[in-house]
């Protein structure tokens, strides 16, 4: 997407020789800008209420202590924003997406960990009870060496993987592929995907999956925590925040093209979905791309 251009590609140092990268500092502010990598990121930080992340199209202040899995090429950073703190705790763990062979992942033991990685194209957010619990674990590890240090990792996302209430922060994925291990659900999203932009009856997209609209209703729930209908709007409001961003058009001509007939109905999914009118979402987002 045009906004990648204006985002910086982050070159980290990791040789294919290397299994992770980690970085344990105190700091008074966050001066790198909003970048991408093919690597995975657990990111940590204590001390840093008032700190503005931005995730994809997630943009949000944080709270004192936060942990977050970063998915490959998914853009991010995080901003000083209205943070007064000056001892600013933050680590950040950075491995290869191919550091665990396909394989391995495959096993029943590692299906958590696989699945969380699945997830991580959107970001995840994990529960401030987590991010305490592991606040001291995660200190250690750069403290480790060799194999200490593969298996407190490895043991640290499994922990993450099975942990409670996780939020996914991005609605906009770099890969289009579906995390959902379900030929169905790949229909339904390559569907969607094609047809965001027009009116999608309930009919035509469970005639795809050969269910009755009831059955698909259920089987959408099931999978994605979401009515059919939350599900499109999702999709389209993920293309309409990238839009706002990356195209100088105005927000009743982005309406109509990510598929609301309707501005009224627009403004209000948009604000529900991203805590803030497209307007102010397209402000607050150049006022942070001018650190660049």
């Amino acid at each position: 997407m045009d906004i990648l251009k204006n985002i910086h590609r982050e070159i980290t140092p990791l040789s294919p020789e290397d299994s992770f990268l980690v970085f344990d500092r105190i700091k008074q502010d966050f001066d790198f800008p909003v970048h991408f990598h093919p690597e995975y990121e657990l990111n940590f930080i204590h001390n840093g209420k008032g700190v503005k992340r931005v995730i994809g199209d997630s943009m949000e202040e944080i709270d004192d202590i936060e942990l977050v899995l970063v998915g490959p090429n998914l853009h991010h950073g995080w901003v000083t924003h209205n943070c007064e703190s000056d001892a600013i705790h933050e680590i950040t763990i950075q491995f290869d997406e191919n550091l665990f062979d396909q394989g391995f992942l495959k096993r029943r033991i590692m299906k958590p960990i696989k699945d969380m990685f699945d997830r991580s194209i959107h970001g995840i957010l994990f529960s401030n009870n987590t991010a305490t619990n592991l606040r001291e674990r995660l200190a250690q590890v750069p403290r480790l060496d060799g194999m200490d240090y593969y298996l407190e990792l490895v043991s640290i996302l499994h922990d993450l993987a099975i942990s409670r209430n996780q939020r996914l922060l991005s609605t906009y994925t770099v890969n289009r592929e579906s995390f959902e291990n379900s030929d169905k659900i790949k229909a339904v999203y390559e569907f969607v995907q094609e047809n965001f932009n027009r009116k999608i009856t309930l009919s035509e997209v469970s005639e795809i999956v050969n269910m009755s609209n009831v059955s698909f209703n259920r089987f959408m729930k099931k999978r994605t925590g979401k009515t059919f209908v939350d599900y499109v709007n999702d999709v389209r409001i993920g293309y309409a925040a990238m839009w706002l961003l990356e195209k100088d058009t105005s927000i009743s001509e982005i309406a109509f093209k990510s598929g609301f007939n309707n501005m009224a109905n627009f403004n209000r999914v948009f604000k529900k979905l991203k805590n803030a009118t497209p307007s102010q979402y397209k402000n607050e987002f150049s006022g942070i791309k001018r650190i660049l």
